[in-house]
């Protein structure tokens, strides 16, 4: 089988300790920053045939953020790959500890569809940083931008390296049949539970990027315009197929009629509309069927409105939905916000936390003990207080889930660790031992041993 060749000849590549040295690295970073930047209008072409995504849209929600991660790594490889000095305890004295950072060997990366380029390159990138060779499997799904990526890159990286392999369900079946050092997938609960069994297999270490249901909670304390407003945004941008976009809102009921119509405005005020640069179509046929399903034309509030042929759902809000409702059963990920109001915050906090940790979470108010409320009791991936999704924007903050919404994380530094083993050496003085933990023990050596450890 071509793949197994292939994740042979990286293991046989990784030997050779090539990939370790930072000059390799960065060389390699720069030439792929290089051939994203020569084939901008190659790559955006291909995500627009697969889901009509905007050059404005693929540039800010995609190529920047691959972008900026070569450029994070180039600045920062050599700090982060660098020794790390901790201090040594009393009983090791005289020595010295270090951590050393080293990459693992041959990694899989299996990305996503919705945003094929930000993931399936990032994991990549970070990769790449902490010195490993890596296989990348692009979703299927938007196949075009697939194909895009596997030509930027295998026709310009030694295979043995670098490689994309494309296919379907069935090859990703086989792929996993192989050892890895490292899996890092992308995608749904159900596929990265099939992920996980097969990594098991080989006791393949595992980064799950997944999702789940994910509240934004907006309290009578909020500046509504700017909570509507965010809202809107981190809902609809992508047509909602977002892992981390606002699943549904929870909204205090004092507040409900005026911030429905605040919703309203914003959304036709954005324009997204059918046809519009603005507004992404659904992926596919499959999607949009499944998403259609979920909206219940008596609870529509705003829009509804779908065309199948051009695979175009309107940006949908749904009023008096209750937590039996089908579309509060499972991830929307689509253009569909369910309301469901509150009187009580506390309560609805506890209704939250009744539910899998989601990927996200999302809370708008002024009122501190809210905000407090919701840091210190909410179990969730990652989030933001008065905004929706910017918390991926900072490389500082690592990107991840917890639970059902996920395992490990990345961006930054939590990137390279991801890809990395940190290995602990201590390195002892050859003078100055005592002979207290050396037979023969004694009563008095125990004494001192208790005392110092």
């Amino acid at each position: 089988m071509e793949i197994e060749r292939i994740v042979q000849s990286q293991r046989d590549f990784f030997k050779t300790q090539q990939t370790k040295s930072i000059a390799f690295r960065k060389m390699y970073l720069e030439k792929l920053r290089n051939l994203i930047i020569d084939h901008e209008n190659t790559l955006y072409e291909a995500i627009h045939k697969d889901f009509g995504k905007s050059k404005f849209d693929t540039l800010t929600t995609e190529l920047s953020f691959v972008l900026h991660d070569i450029d994070y790594y180039i600045k920062n490889l050599k700090s982060l790959s660098k020794p790390r000095k901790v201090s040594t305890n009393l009983v090791n004295l005289p020595g010295k500890s270090r951590i050393y950072p080293e990459p693992l060997g041959c990694t899989l990366v299996i990305g996503a569809w919705n945003y094929p380029y930000q993931l399936s390159l990032s994991p990549l990138i970070a990769a790449i940083a902490a010195g490993n060779c890596c296989i990348l499997k692009p979703s299927e799904i938007a196949g075009n931008t697939m194909k895009a990526m596997s030509e930027l890159i295998n026709n310009n990286f030694p295979s043995d390296y670098i490689y994309v392999y494309e296919g379907g369900i069935d090859e990703t079946t086989e792929i996993l049949k192989l050892r890895f050092d490292k899996i890092f997938f992308t995608g749904s609960t159900k596929v990265g539970k099939i992920v996980y069994k097969a990594a098991a297999e080989h006791l393949t270490p595992v980064v799950l990027e997944l999702g789940g249901k994910s509240p934004a909670i907006v309290t009578k304390d909020a500046n509504l315009e700017v909570a509507a407003r965010r809202i809107v945004w981190g809902k609809f941008l992508n047509a909602g197929q977002t892992c981390v976009a606002p699943d549904y809102l929870l909204i205090e009921e004092t507040i409900q009629e005026q911030f429905l119509e605040m919703l309203r405005k914003y959304i036709q005020e954005f324009k997204y509309y059918e046809g519009s640069e603005q507004y992404t179509r659904i992926i596919n046929k499959k999607n949009f069927q499944r998403l259609e399903q979920l909206i219940e034309k008596e609870k529509i509030y705003f829009g509804g409105n779908i065309n199948e042929e051009k695979l175009y759902i309107e940006p949908t809000i749904l009023h008096h939905v209750d937590w039996q409702d089908s579309i509060m059963q499972e991830e929307i990920f689509g253009p569909i916000l369910p309301v469901i109001s509150f009187n009580n915050y506390n309560l609805a906090i506890n209704t939250v936390l009744e539910h899998e940790k989601p990927l996200a979470a999302y809370l708008f108010t002024n009122n501190s003990e809210e905000k407090e409320v919701f840091t210190r009791k909410l179990s969730f991936g990652g989030g933001c207080i008065n905004d929706t999704i910017m918390h991926l924007g900072n490389e500082n903050l690592p990107f991840g889930g917890v639970g059902h919404s996920g395992m490990g994380s990345y961006h930054g530094q939590y990137g390279f660790e991801a890809f990395s083993h940190l290995k602990p050496i201590l390195e002892k003085a050859t003078w100055g031992e005592p002979s207290i933990k050396y037979p023969p023990y004694s009563e008095k050596k125990l004494s001192w041993i208790k005392k110092l450890m």
